[in-house]
């Protein structure tokens, strides 16, 4: 098994995650196919609280392009979580975020992967360029997610 990446204090957005009974598959834990739906929750969240995303009338909107995850330690329902998030990257019109998964309380991650959004024109679908309260926002948590970096 892979030694995680990342720990608790990579990550500076959190949000509370609760495990479903149905999240858990016949091997008693959580099925892997349910951690991108908890990425998924994760980075819409910040979007919506943080940036100012309006997923139903805004004239952006971020298509997933990309996503992958790494496991390390199983957790199953009725486990409390908590999902972490970074921005690992910023383009002209993409982001590449950084999503972790951690018991609730604990340092090591469970999980981690990423998860990559083009934003596009809601009515054209062309690639638009990140800015206003949305792009301050990607790039305060940035700053953050690598102000300890060398």
């Amino acid at each position: 098994m892979k030694k995680p990446l990342t720990t608790r204090q990579d990550y500076h957005f959190f949000c509370d995650i609760s495990t479903r009974w149905a999240d858990n598959d016949i091997y008693g834990h959580v099925n892997n196919v349910v951690y991108y739906a908890y990425f998924d929750s994760i980075v819409n969240t910040f979007l919506i609280q943080q940036g100012g995303l309006n997923i139903h009338d805004g004239n952006i909107i971020g298509l997933a392009v990309n996503s992958q995850c790494n496991y390390f330690s199983p957790v199953a329902f009725p486990d409390s979580l908590e999902g972490g998030f970074r921005v690992n990257r910023i383009g002209t019109s993409s982001v590449e975020y950084g999503v972790g998964i951690f018991k609730t309380g604990e340092d090591n991650v469970s999980a981690e992967g990423t998860f990559t959004h083009v934003y596009v024109d809601r009515e054209s679908r062309r690639p638009i360029p990140l800015d206003g309260q949305l792009r301050e926002a990607l790039d305060n948590l940035r700053k953050l997610s690598f102000s300890k970096e060398k």
